[in-house]
């Protein structure tokens, strides 16, 4: 009876030890089939997705000209209708759409072209703001939601990372969309907490522009020349290929 029983025991610990065991195995497939970037992959993109957030660009500018303008709720608006086109970018990397543009050389000095002129169109209207001696007007949330989400969507910088250099990062034996959901989660993490320093720190100082007629003049003049001189040298560069 009680060798019945040691064997009926040592049966059963062999039955769980050999399920745990499958269990395992099964894990580490799964694993493997939701095509998990490498630690070293997250790290690089981790950089290389800081870069392009904290430098300069059309995204940056317009979050940082809305929050002196308006106050930290535009900010904030503004920052997430950029974070929205961003949003967009992932979904077209992760659905393939990036790819068809990367195959057609066309769709993307469209793309380049359309950013520039709105680029321009930015600076233009925003020279003539600078011009206004009174302080500017106070655009809806709602409309500076849709300019910061149409600025990122045709952002040359941000179509170039998207188009040109996520898939660097991608193992085109695997499924891309789990590949892009994970380093999209990195990309938008990192995003937020640049665009939100850059809206706090933007609230700051924004009282001090604001009190002088002549510093939001002086400070909407140096936006406008920035922006126009973005979409000067994004149409540059499609000239230049």
């Amino acid at each position: 009876m009680d060798r019945s029983l040691a064997f009926s025991r040592s049966a059963r610990f062999a039955a769980e030890t050999s399920l745990r065991h499958m269990l395992r195995k099964a894990s580490i497939a799964l694993l493997h089939d939701l095509v998990v970037p490498s630690p070293t992959t997250f790290a690089l993109f981790a950089l290389a997705t800081f870069l392009l957030t904290v430098s300069p660009g059309p995204g940056v500018l317009y979050v940082t000209a809305r929050t002196v303008s308006q106050g930290r709720a535009a900010g904030f608006a503004s920052m997430v209708g950029i974070e929205a086109g961003e949003l967009a970018w992932l979904a077209a990397a992760a659905t393939g759409l990036a790819a068809l543009l990367t195959a057609s050389s066309a769709a993307l000095e469209v793309l380049r072209w359309c950013g520039a002129a709105y680029l321009v169109y930015l600076g233009v209207q925003r020279w003539r703001h600078a011009e206004e001696p009174a302080e500017p007007r106070r655009a809806p949330l709602g409309r500076v939601f849709a300019q910061g989400l149409v600025t990122q969507l045709l952002n040359p910088k941000v179509s170039v990372f998207f188009v040109a250099f996520l898939p660097q990062f991608l193992n085109p034996a695997q499924p891309i969309a789990p590949q892009v959901a994970a380093l999209g989660v990195v990309y938008i993490a990192i995003a937020v907490a640049v665009d939100v320093s850059y809206v706090l720190g933007a609230a700051a100082v924004a009282g001090r522009f604001l009190s002088s007629a002549a510093a939001r003049q002086r400070t909407g003049r140096v936006a406008a020349t920035t922006y126009v001189a973005l979409g000067v040298a994004a149409a540059a560069s499609g000239i230049k290929r």
